[in-house]
């Protein structure tokens, strides 16, 4: 086979090597295409079974148990939350208060400054305006006087020339005099709006110092019931002792029914006979002993003797 032949076999194997690879570049462009349209089909077809869902939802009044149902959960996980954690959330959004409060701070200075700039500024323009006042009233006076021609500062001027000063400064002074009050009903109303920020700032800063004076009430509160739990948690027991007092108990009870029956079974008996019915006995035993015809008195002489 010749150098050309094996030239051609090479291009040939080649283009159809390459003609192989497009094809298979094309049936996957196709086949993610179709795959894209598959997908947004379904997302299509989903996205109206929940529009539809929710229409039925809607027009069944089942939204209300929806709604109903998610405010019972959000209810419930609130309730759930320990309240040292919500003490904590509270004072973490009064803390969150402080930019908002900073920034109208910053706002009141800055308002609060212009606004006086603006007054001076007013102030140095109505001084102005009074000191141009006198002057258009002096010129005015020295055009009635009926003179021909005037001095000002060493120079002579002609009356057209006087006229047209007056009127120059007539109009620069009218001018000015709008400006100025336009300037006033400007400052006036920042004043206004001024006081009313300033007295909002106040109250969001009494707000956010009673807010603080709540959280430590509440965390005083809380530790107090902290401490009640767990000094109701603490039990002692004591069984042992009632078991003791109870025994105690016991034999003090059986003593005392000793002690009564000792004294009931003793009340009929004595050590000492105190029975006047024995003393005969013995005299007549004694004058049986000694003999009957003993004296009477030498009987009782016996008698003492035998009882020491």
């Amino acid at each position: 086979m010749t150098a050309g032949s094996l030239t051609a076999v090479w291009d040939a194997s080649l283009l159809t090597n390459h003609i192989r690879h497009r094809g298979v570049e094309a049936w996957w462009r196709i086949e993610a295409q179709n795959d894209w349209r598959r997908m947004m089909k379904k997302c299509l077809a989903a996205g109206a079974l929940g529009l539809l869902g929710l229409g039925a939802v809607a027009s069944t009044g089942a939204w209300s148990y929806v709604k109903t149902g998610v405010r019972t959960a959000s209810t419930s996980v609130r309730d759930s939350m320990p309240v040292d954690w919500e003490i904590k959330r509270a004072r973490q959004m009064i803390d969150e208060l402080d930019p908002e409060i900073q920034d109208n701070m910053l706002k009141v200075t800055r308002e609060r400054v212009e606004v006086r700039k603006l007054a001076e500024q007013i102030a140095d323009k109505t001084q102005l305006l009074s000191k141009s006042r006198s002057d258009i009233m002096r010129l005015r006076d020295d055009l009635e006087s009926g003179s021909t021609r005037f001095v000002y500062d060493k120079i002579n001027y002609s009356e057209d020339q006087v006229r047209d000063e007056l009127r120059r400064r007539f109009a620069q002074y009218t001018a000015h005099d709008a400006t100025n009050q336009k300037l006033e009903k400007i400052l006036a109303a920042r004043q206004k709006n001024l006081t009313a920020a300033t007295a909002k700032l106040d109250e969001m800063l009494a707000a956010k110092n009673e807010l603080e004076v709540r959280i430590e009430e509440l965390e005083a509160r809380l530790t107090l019931v902290g401490v009640a739990e767990a000094s109701s948690s603490i039990t002692v027991d004591n069984s042992l002792l009632s078991k003791t007092q109870e025994l105690l108990d016991e034999i003090g009870t059986k003593i005392e029914v000793k002690e009564q029956l000792v004294a009931s079974a003793g009340a009929m008996q004595g050590s000492i006979n105190l029975d006047d019915e024995a003393a005969p006995e013995l005299l007549d035993e004694i004058a049986s002993y000694f003999g009957e015809d003993l004296p009477a008195e030498e009987g009782r002489t016996l008698l003492s003797s035998h009882e020491l």
